[in-house]
Formats: structure tokens, sequence, C-alpha cells
């Protein structure tokens, strides 16, 4: 089995981000809650995509690519942080985002200050954007330009090894504190982070099992499934894919990338016990769906749960949540 190191990567995020008890939501709740910070990788506000660019813009480095792009919704922290990455390398990137949800505020004023080509397609499906963005990348060619394409969350087997990184270092912080996680949480927009850790807990997190929370209607059992294969592949491992492992629960609320009641709700109950900031479209979504769970029983009374922070607060400033 090849490592992580064999992989080309680039040094952009401060890792490994912090993991901690989260004690007042554990005494609500009645349950033992950590939290782990990707909200903290060291990139403009924080966020899960920086450890999948690491390996992605490596990629398009090694390719001679000079422009990226990308896709997303309207606050989508993918988006920004490749605008953010991007820029710091020195190349020029290109949001092709759908026009849905809050167009103007939040991550949107980040794009702008990252220099970021931002280009609406008033559509609900990837598909439309995607032929979009291969239009653009057809009149960069004609430019001369070598452009880098990258699917909405980064999510292809090579992005995904930032999270079977993630799960190792889980495991690592797992030990120093003394504790055996039973379940690990993280919100699903596009299945990238949750194949990436889910097959990352099947290497290094022996009897934990890797729950996501969907924040739209794809069918991510498969998306996941997909995509752990390739990144099984990727990494010449014997351990297999096999569909038990996987684990989805969805919060949808009134749509893709539209804050939800529910969700609002959660953004505000973790602040208030914690200090602690989430988006209020893909995490707080995923973090309400994690209450929902835990007031309904699925976690027993004596496990270890921990919910990843995959991080977006800048969409915070894009919405009235008061």
């Amino acid at each position: 089995m090849k490592q992580i190191t064999d992989f080309p990567n680039l040094a952009l995020g401060v890792l490994p981000t912090p993991l901690y008890r989260l004690d007042n939501v554990s005494r609500e709740f009645g349950k033992n809650i950590y939290i782990k910070r990707d909200d903290m990788t060291g990139v403009a506000l924080g966020g899960n995509k920086v450890r999948k660019l690491e390996f992605l813009l490596a990629d398009a480095k090694a390719k001679g690519a000079d422009v990226v792009l990308t896709a997303g919704g309207p606050q989508s922290n993918h988006a920004m942080l490749t605008a953010a990455c991007a820029s710091r390398l020195g190349m020029r990137a290109i949001l092709v985002l759908k026009k849905r949800g809050e167009l103007t505020g939040g991550n949107q004023v980040l794009n702008a200050i990252y220099g970021a080509d931002v280009r609406f397609v008033d559509t609900d499906s990837y598909d439309d954007v995607y032929a979009e963005m291969e239009r653009i990348m057809d009149g960069l060619r004609a430019e001369g330009r070598t452009p880098y394409f990258i699917p909405v969350g980064g999510s292809v087997p090579l992005g995904c090894l930032g999270y079977v990184n993630c799960a190792l270092e889980i495991a690592n912080q797992a030990e120093e504190l003394g504790v055996r996680f039973d379940a690990v949480v993280s919100a699903t927009g596009s299945g990238g982070t949750y194949a990436g850790l889910t097959y990352g807990a099947k290497l290094f997190l022996p009897g934990c099992r890797s729950v996501g929370i969907g924040v739209c209607d794809d069918p991510f059992a498969d998306i996941a499934f997909d995509l752990m294969q390739g990144t099984r592949e990727l990494l010449e491992s014997d351990v297999p894919v096999e569909r038990d492992d996987i684990h989805i629960e969805y919060e949808i609320g009134p749509g893709y990338a539209i804050p939800s009641p529910e969700g609002c709700a959660a953004v505000r109950r973790l602040a208030r016990l914690e200090g602690i900031l989430v988006d209020p479209v893909y995490t707080g979504k995923a973090l309400a769906g994690f209450f929902r769970l835990l007031e309904s029983g699925y976690f027993g009374d004596s496990e270890d749960i921990l919910f990843v922070h995959t991080g977006g607060a800048g969409a915070l400033f894009a919405v009235d949540l008061v």
C-alpha cells in the first residue's frame, strides 16, 4: 500500500488542527462529544477544502496549469478557498457558481478580496455548470493558457486523500487524549470529505463508524462508495470498500445552499454553548442533523463521538440569523 507521503502535495494548511472535548455540549446531551476544528486550517477563514487542495493544486502545478476553475453554490467555501490558495500560488482562479441562494456578502466579499473571477450560471444542475466550465477552458486554451478543472468540492479520489490523511491525524490525536472514537460525523455536500474520512477510518480508526450528514439530496451512499473505490485504487490498498461502511443521514431544509431554520438554530446553539461559529449552509445543517441524531438515541450513551467542523463561517455574513 502506498503512503500519503508518496503523493505530491503542497503544504497550504496549518496542520494538525485542534481536537478537543465539547464539555457544555456533552453535558447537555449526556454524551461524550468532541470536535475536530478543520475550520482552523490556516487559509482565509479556514475549512476542510484546504486538505483537498494541497493534493489537487500540487497536481495542477505539476501539469503546468496557470488557471484553476472550480464550481459550487454562491456561498461555496470550497470555491473561496480555491481562490485563496490559487492566489497564494500565483495562479488565476475562475469560480463558476450556481445562481441560487445568497449572491452577495459573506464568501463573495472574500472572493473579491482574493481577486477571483466569479461567474454565475442560472441553473440547478451541475451539468450546466460543468458545460460552462468546459466552454471557458476551451477559450483559455485558445489564448495559450493552461487551465485545471476541479469539480465541486474537490471531490475526486486525489482530493479524498486529504481526508484519509485527516483520519490518520485524528487517530494520533485520539491516542494522545486516551480516547477511542466510536463514531465520526461530518457534513456531506459533494462526498469527498466523507469518502476520505470513511476510508481513512477503515485504515486508522478501527471500530469507528463514519456518519455523513447530507445537505442536499444527492445519492451520497453511491457517490461515497465510488470515491472510496477510487481512493483505494490510488493507494493500492488491499483494504476493501464495503457498502456497510457507509452511513448517510440527511438534513437538507429548503434546498441546497439555502439556510434552514434548523441549521440556523444549531448555529446559535453551538455558539452559545461553546463560542464556536459554523456556517448556516453546510456545517450548520450538518450540526442540526447531528443534534437530531443525538436527541433520537442514534448514538449509545457511552460512545465517544467526534464532529468534524468543516468550516465556512464566512457565509454567516450573508444571511440574517437573528
